[in-house]
This record gives structure tokens, C-alpha cells and sequence, in this order.
């Protein structure tokens, strides 16, 4: 992409009249950001004709659009009905993304079950070459994410999201959430840190991946087992001008999605102490 988009996570609370994908689109373009990340975390149904609709909108609003799968998603169920639902909602979420003339989708892919993380990664990468040759076969253009998760007892470090694309290809890129990743390992919040994984990318995906980013980022309460919740930025302790400067400095492109409580506030905060550096 040409530069980095701030999206908010859904239809901002501000937005006026009834609260559709239209009305929140024309608050972020009043707003001064760069597009939405549709919330179809409760659940996707697929209608085309719709998607069609606001993917129409957006473009007239030279705004961005990503999407979120439902939640719940796990790749390494040990009930075949539970791994084809999860197949199926990250496709249906792709598939609608793709209606709209969106960018990427991210998802949260699977739990370990107890067990270690290294016996949990051959079966991911299966049922992720899956999703990716149906992708494939059906012609979708959209960007297929894995996220990097905040609970430890979730799959989805750096490097499992790191090596899911360079083993699958295709579609398939990461989903880079700073904040989940600073509750997972209680650390990652220094510029220097914030550098080292963005050169963690560069090593393994190559410079072009920091140019085709999709970034999540917000307040984060955590413990010694990773997240707890999402807070507002302010009332936290992430770092938020030394990751801002970061990826300034390393002219990432792409998407920025902040997930903070306070929807519209904190990206447009995030978006002016970018803009301001």
C-alpha cells in the first residue's frame, strides 16, 4: 500500500443514525481516517448483493475496508465439525471482504488444547494450506491473516503467524498485533523492541512484507498468563509514541487498526501523533 491506513475496529459509537456500515464509514470520513475493519466476530452471513453495497460506499469514500472473522475459530479442535466451521468462517469472511473490494482479514486461529506449541503447528499449517488452496481456486484477492494472540495458552506467536506464511504462500500473510504481543511475552514495548520485530519481518517475509502490513494495536491489561482485556491507550502502559516512531522510521505501509475501548478517540489519536512526527 501507499502509506499506513488508521481504521477503526467497527462502526465508531459516534456515528449518527442507525448504526449500518454506511452511516460509520461517512463518521470516519468526517472523522479524517482511513477506513473500517468490519466486526463479523459474532458471526458472517453471506450475502454478496450487501457487501457489494458498502464496498461500493467505501470506494467512493477512498476508504479502506479489512474484516474481522468470527471469534470463534480454533484449527486445532479434535471435532472434525468444529475444524470445518472454523475453515468456513474464515472463508465466508474472505469471501464477503472480496464482495466489498477489501484488503485483508485477520483471525484468531486456534488454542494449543494443553499441548506444546510445536506438535500444535503441523496441524495449523494443514488446515491453513486448505483454507489457502480454496482461496486460491476461487480467485479471492484478499490478504488471509493469522493474528498473533495475547493469551499464552493461544496459538499465535510471532514466529507461528512468521512461518504460517512461508510455509503456506498465497494468500496468507500475518496479522502483527503489538499490543497482544507485549502481553504475551510481558515484553516488546521499547522503540529498540518494536525495530527488532519489524526486522523480524523483513528477514523472513523480505522488506516488501513492511509495506503490506495489517497491525493491531491498543491499551492492554495483562499478567504473567498474557492478556487479561483491551484498554483505552492512555490507560496503559504501552509505548505508544516509541511504536509510532517506529514504524515512521521504517515507512511501514498497510493497515493500522486500533482496538482500544474507545473506538474512534484512540485512532485518531494514534493518527495525529503519526501525522505530527
Amino acid at each position: 500500500m501507499d502509506k499506513l491506513h488508521f481504521l477503526t475496529p467497527g462502526i465508531p459509537y459516534s456515528t449518527k443514525g442507525k448504526k449500518s456500515i454506511e452511516n460509520g464509514l461517512k463518521r470516519i470520513k468526517e472523522l479524517g481516517l482511513d477506513g473500517m475493519e468490519i466486526e463479523y466476530v459474532r458471526g458472517v452471513q453471506l450475502d454478496y448483493k450487501r457487501a457489494r453495497e458498502y464496498g461500493s460506499f467505501a470506494k467512493e469514500l477512498n476508504l479502506v475496508l479489512t474484516a474481522h472473522a468470527p471469534y470463534y475459530i480454533n484449527l486445532y479442535s479434535n471435532e472434525k465439525e468444529k475444524v470445518s466451521a472454523s475453515i468456513q468462517h474464515i472463508l465466508n469472511t474472505a469471501r464477503m471482504l472480496d464482495a466489498a473490494g477489501g484488503y485483508s482479514v485477520v483471525f484468531h486461529a486456534a488454542y494449543y488444547m494443553g499441548n506444546k506449541p510445536v506438535e500444535v503447528y503441523p496441524t495449523v499449517l494443514e488446515r491453513m494450506k486448505e483454507i489457502q488452496r480454496i482461496a486460491e481456486k476461487e480467485a479471492l484477492k484478499v490478504w488471509i491473516r493469522p493474528e498473533i494472540m495475547g493469551k499464552k495458552t493461544q496459538f499465535g506467536s510471532l514466529m507461528e503467524v512468521i512461518n504460517l506464511t512461508k510455509d503456506v504462500g498465497g494468500n496468507i500473510m500475518p496479522c502483527i498485533d503489538f499490543a497482544h504481543l507485549h502481553a504475551r511475552t510481558g515484553k516488546n514495548n521499547t522503540y529498540e523492541e518494536f525495530a527488532s520485530i519489524l526486522e523480524t519481518i523483513k528477514e523472513n517475509l523480505g522488506e516488501e512484507a513492511l509495506y503490506d502490513m495489517h497491525i493491531h494495536v491498543s491499551g492492554i491489561k495483562y499478567s504473567e498468563k498474557g492478556e487479561q482485556s483491551h484498554l483505552n491507550i492512555r490507560k496503559s502502559d504501552f509505548k505508544i509514541r516509541e511504536f509510532l516512531k517506529c514504524l515512521k522510521d521504517y515507512a511501514v505501509s498497510g493497515v493500522l487498526v486500533c482496538e482500544s475501548p474507545n473506538i474512534e478517540g484512540d485512532t485518531l489519536l494514534l493518527k495525529l501523533i503519526y501525522d505530527s512526527m
